[in-house]
């Protein structure tokens, strides 16, 4: 069977920067190819070239750059169009700001349909209902309706998905498309695209998830520093990789990691000694939208020095829970108290002085900055309303593992892993007790994900932190967590030492979840 996708000597430029050099690849009907990398190592852009969309500015050269009988090098704009949506499907990444905020999104999705089909407005609208339902969306009809902002970040990536197959594309190019799901529905995500690629769709995927990439690919290209330095087929790549580069990606993945091991080579922060007392407590919290109850009778504590995991569904909950303990949701039932002290109860103006002793890093960290200020600026706030001292906003990078000469840049010319580790610096700055985690890594490649993972747990041990901590990442929550809740519609369904439930679940719902989660291997 000759190849629908063809690349050879693919090379990148950007001015005098080369980001792509001498990639080649193929991939047949009903294949699946994953390329794999660190952020920059060149693997969105090589995918973005395909699709014409590199970049303002980039240079793309190739000996052979060919969809089925199509030269893409030399496809004009129209064609390429024409080819989008149609012949080609695209996940972008970022998927969560990738749709339009004014817009339901069941427009986005019938924007494809009424570029490439015949349908009348009424049948676009019944196959929009269909393409959400197959992407995992629950009450797809309800959800076409709503916006963007009304979606939670797993819903907003199950819309992207169903727009970029809404044609049955022969090749679907998927940068990153579980990010940001829980296990149950990245389960039924890869089932979906499984289904594509059995029913001939050929599928160059782009992941940072290997355990995502060993249950969906046929084969493994790993980037590094703009070349594939290794390529073959998963099992071996993944099981007996022979380049330096992939072995440390494979050893940075937390699964299976034990509590407190480490997952780079990085010296170990010595521990402070921290008494184990309670510094957080939710007793009967309730919080309802309408008719749709989000929290209902949720309790727990945190004790200090201590990591509480959140992990459950998208809508189960965990979000909802993180604002009314970060106090910018007003429970309807029961309360949250703070280092002994009523929290949710008590009036904002009282509760401001006490705002330090608790901070939060969220999962889109650029978003959560002033696109405005500098690194510095933005540190300096956080550290004393904008009157600290340079040294102190240079000691503040230090401890994230930044060099101080960052702080003159702006957030969007960091890298991924570099804004992360800036809003955890920006987190750290007022030094709290306890941090809330809301998914801080999701969007972070294996290697970098590991280095903010024992950035956080050096800082747990050098500065007594607690961590309530929320993510869709099984893997991760096991790797971090002492104790873990099991949230689902709205209520805590398990609860108890992290490795009790992990290997003795009790509820039927948490054994689905630990069964759902891709694994390496």
């Amino acid at each position: 069977m000759s190849a629908l996708l063809e690349v050879r000597d693919l090379s990148v430029r950007f001015g005098d920067s080369r980001v792509v050099a001498g990639v080649d690849f193929e991939i047949e009907p009903g294949e699946c190819l994953a390329i794999v990398g660190e952020s920059g190592s060149g693997k969105s852009v090589t995918a973005r070239s395909i699709l014409g969309l590199a970049g303002t500015g980039a240079r793309v050269q190739a000996s052979v750059l060919r969809f089925d009988t199509t030269n893409l090098l030399d496809a004009s704009p129209r064609r390429l169009r024409g080819l989008r949506g149609r012949e080609i499907g695209f996940v972008s990444q970022g998927a969560l700001v990738a749709l339009d905020p004014l817009l339901p999104v069941g427009r986005e999705v019938a924007d494809t349909l009424r570029i490439h089909t015949s349908l009348t407005p009424r049948q676009r609208q019944t196959r929009v209902v269909e393409l959400l339902a197959e992407a995992g969306v629950p009450e797809p009809g309800l959800r076409a309706a709503q916006r963007p902002d009304e979606l939670s970040g797993g819903l907003r990536q199950r819309a992207v998905i169903a727009s970029a197959v809404a044609m049955r594309p022969r090749l679907l190019i998927a940068d990153e498309p579980t990010t940001a799901l829980d296990t149950t529905v990245q389960a039924g995500i890869l089932e979906l695209l499984d289904r594509l690629r059995a029913d001939g769709t050929a599928i160059l995927l782009i992941s940072h998830d290997l355990a995502v990439v060993s249950r969906l690919a046929s084969r493994i290209a790993v980037m590094e520093q703009g070349r594939i330095v290794e390529t073959g087929a998963t099992a071996q790549v993944l099981q007996a990789p022979r380049h330096p580069y992939t072995r440390r990606l494979i050893a940075a993945v937390p699964t299976d990691r034990p509590r407190g091991s480490r997952l780079t080579v990085a010296p170990v922060a010595p521990a402070v000694e921290v008494p184990h007392d309670v510094v957080l407590e939710a007793r009967g919290l309730v919080r309802r939208f309408g008719s749709r109850t989000a929290a209902d009778d949720v309790s727990f504590t945190l004790e200090r020095g201590r990591t509480l995991g959140v992990v459950g569904e998208s809508g189960s909950g965990k979000t909802t829970v993180a604002r009314l303990v970060l106090g910018l949701e007003h429970p309807d039932a029961g309360d949250v108290r703070l280092l002994g002290e009523p929290w949710s109860s008590a009036r904002e103006r009282d509760r401001r002085v006490r705002r330090p002793r608790i901070g939060a890093i969220y999962q889109d960290a650029l978003s959560s900055f002033d696109p405005r200020l500098t690194v510095g600026q933005i540190l300096a706030d956080a550290l004393s309303g904008g009157r600290s001292r340079r040294a102190d906003v240079s000691e503040l990078l230090l401890q994230v593992g930044l060099d101080p000469s960052l702080a003159r840049r702006r957030p969007r010319f960091l890298s991924g892993g570099q804004q992360q580790r800036v809003a955890i610096a920006r987190a750290i700055a007022p030094r709290p007790d306890i941090l809330v985690c809301d998914e801080p890594v999701s969007s972070l490649d294996v290697s970098v994900q590991a280095q903010v993972l024992d950035l956080l747990d050096d800082l747990q041990r050098s500065h007594g932190l607690s961590y309530l901590f929320i993510t869709h990442d099984l893997g991760v929550v096991r790797h971090m967590s002492d104790d873990v809740l099991v949230m689902r519609d709205g209520r805590v369904l398990e609860s108890g030492a992290t490795e009790t439930v992990f290997s003795a679940p009790r509820q039927d719902y948490t054994r689905a979840l630990i069964d759902a989660a891709p694994r390496i291997g």
